[in-house]
C-alpha cells in the first residue's frame, strides 16, 4: 500500500520518487529530460515538479553541474513508510 501524500504533494510527484527509487534495483539519478522520458508527464511538469521537491527536502544533487539528482535519506524514508505524511506537512513551513 502506497503511503498518503502529503498536501504539498501531487502524483506527478510520487511518480518522480518512485521512478529514481527503482524497486527491485539499484536506485536511479536522472536529470529532469530523463524523467520526463521515462513517466508520463511531460518535461516542463516534471521540471517544475522536481523543483518542488528538492525546495521540500526530498531530492538532493547527484551532480549539480550536470542538474541530475537523487533521493534523500527523506524520501527514502517516506516511501518505505517511515516517515508519515504529516510529518511532511511539517517541513514546508
Amino acid at each position: 500500500m502506497k503511503p498518503r501524500l502529503p498536501d504539498w504533494m501531487t502524483p506527478v510527484d510520487r511518480d518522480i520518487l518512485e521512478l529514481l527509487k527503482n524497486e527491485g534495483g539499484r536506485e536511479l539519478v536522472m536529470n529532469p529530460r530523463h524523467i520526463a522520458e521515462n513517466t508520463d508527464w511531460s518535461r516542463p511538469t516534471v521540471r517544475e515538479h522536481v523543483r518542488t521537491l528538492f525546495e521540500n527536502g526530498m531530492l538532493e544533487y547527484y551532480d549539480e553541474s550536470g542538474s541530475i539528482y537523487q533521493l534523500t535519506e527523506q524520501a527514502n524514508a517516506f516511501l518505505e513508510g517511515q516517515i508519515a505524511a504529516d510529518e511532511l506537512e511539517d517541513e514546508e513551513e
